[in-house]
């Protein structure tokens, strides 16, 4: 049986140890947030954070009542970003990986913010293995490959580096997406170009699971196909299907535990569970969540849809529900979110009795010894990769690279000099492609999503790109 939380409107319980390790902080010490608080206000600073934060990390944001604070997916840190300098924040700290604070200050300068600051919480590099993958000779072979294949657009997940944005772009024309839009992106594309060829990376398990997403399709009702896009119906989607091409060679670290194993296990002792998943998982899991959608019990898609969806069937139990169950299939930082939702939820409804329970496909053995007094254990291995679905975390290392200290030294840092603070700038490149910097034609994608959120069809400037 895996840990999990179960929250009620009076309190929580956590089974087992890596349960507890989460709740153990999702009450933070006042004092902390207190002096959270007043550092963010001294300096007129904000924070964007990303759901995979750790649980004493995001517990003290939660509790802070500063208003320039955002927990969020990818999606919108650089808006909600933007939005704070708008409303006169000075300085920005972005919790996350390195992509993530690039691509904040790409979009803050690209929106006339330039004069904000931002910085990562790390002094070292915080990686991320699917950025990383991008970066690989084999995805600029896949990009060469789409280069020279006419009427080729590259869709690029945002989580990835802006120089592998820029390098794309230089190659092809490419349009950035995040795991709550892709499927909209990729069907309003072939519906404005319909002989593309459309080259998704650099997620392989996202890739495959679009797939496989659209091959169901195929035998779906025309009406059912309307209804997730008015332009497709059975004929468009089995014509799309060859000219979708995805990378072969890249995933998240923390995404690839959900494989089979994980899915027996849940199968065998959570037969009633509500099944989430990330789009990012291993096809096993994303079929188990598509299967359990399909029978209403069940969401595939991004980190808001799965907070979404878990909140809507909160709302949605009638008086005769007493029990509900839902497995978390992406990385366990996101409970920190559910729980504070389900507390308002709860609270609000007035419900003594209806519990909801959290569970975590992780080993409750996945703890590790530190020898710190104040910490002496933690959840995970102390190798942070070497988690696995026998005795590993869902738990990704890079993002608890993060810390309310280090949010903290930063903050008291910005008495000085800002310059005393270039290690923890996002990293900038000196090179230019084309004639422009990497932060501008980095930017361009990402611009081009926003184009597509915006007016619901891709910018005419990158459909004039495809057809040459």
């Amino acid at each position: 049986m895996f840990p999990s939380l179960v929250v009620t409107r009076d309190g929580l319980r956590a089974n087992g140890l890596f349960a507890q390790a989460q709740a153990d902080y999702l009450d933070p010490d006042p004092a902390a947030v207190a002096e959270l608080r007043t550092l963010l206000a001294q300096h007129q600073a904000g924070v964007v954070a990303h759901f995979y934060m750790g649980a004493e990390l995001q517990g003290a944001l939660y509790a802070c009542d500063w208003p320039h604070i955002h927990v969020s997916d990818s999606l919108v840190m650089a808006d909600r970003a933007i939005a704070m300098a708008e409303a006169g924040a000075r300085e920005i700290v972005v919790l996350g990986v390195d992509f993530m604070s690039e691509n904040v200050r790409a979009m803050l300068d690209a929106a006339g913010h330039k004069d904000v600051g931002v910085y990562r919480a790390s002094a070292q590099a915080i990686g991320c293995s699917l950025a990383e993958a991008a970066e690989s000779r084999a995805y600029a072979a896949y990009l060469t490959k789409a280069a020279r294949t006419p009427h080729s657009l590259h869709v690029v997940y945002i989580n990835t580096s802006l120089r592998t944005k820029a390098h794309a772009h230089n190659l092809v024309p490419t349009i950035t997406c995040t795991s709550s839009n892709v499927v909209q992106t990729v069907l309003q594309a072939f519906a404005q170009q319909p002989d593309l060829h459309l080259w998704f990376g650099p997620d392989t398990y996202m890739g495959h699971n679009l797939q496989s997403l659209f091959e169901n399709l195929c035998e779906q009702p025309d009406e059912v196909i309307a209804a997730l896009h008015p332009q497709h119906n059975q004929a468009s989607i089995r014509a799309l299907l060859p000219r979708f091409h995805y990378f072969q060679q890249g995933n998240c670290i923390v995404h690839h535990m959900f494989g089979d194993d994980v899915v027996q296990s849940v199968r065998q002792h959570y037969p009633q569970a509500h099944i989430t998943a990330h789009l990012e998982v291993p096809g096993e899991m994303f079929e188990l969540a598509l299967e359990a959608s399909r029978n209403q019990r069940g969401v595939v898609g991004s980190t808001s849809n799965i907070l979404g969806y878990i909140s809507e069937q909160v709302e949605q139990a009638g008086p005769e529900v007493r029990h509900l169950q839902f497995v978390l299939g992406t990385e366990a930082g996101m409970i920190t979110a559910i729980v504070r939702k389900l507390r308002e939820l709860l609270a609000a409804s007035g419900r003594s009795d209806l519990e909801v329970e959290i569970v975590f496909p992780v080993a409750s053995e996945a703890i590790a010894v530190t020898g710190d007094a104040t910490l002496p254990v933690v959840p995970g291995v102390m190798g942070g990769e070497g988690c696995s679905t026998a005795g590993g975390c869902a738990t990704c290392p890079f993002m608890k690279m993060n810390s309310l200290d280090a949010v903290v030294d930063i903050l008291k840092g910005l008495d000085g000099e800002r310059e005393l603070l270039r290690k923890h700038w996002p990293k900038t490149y000196q090179e230019t492609i084309a004639g422009q910097t990497v932060a501008a034609l980095g930017s361009q994608p990402i611009l081009h999503m926003r184009g597509f959120q915006r007016d619901k069809v891709l910018p005419e400037s990158l459909v004039a790109a495809i057809r040459g």
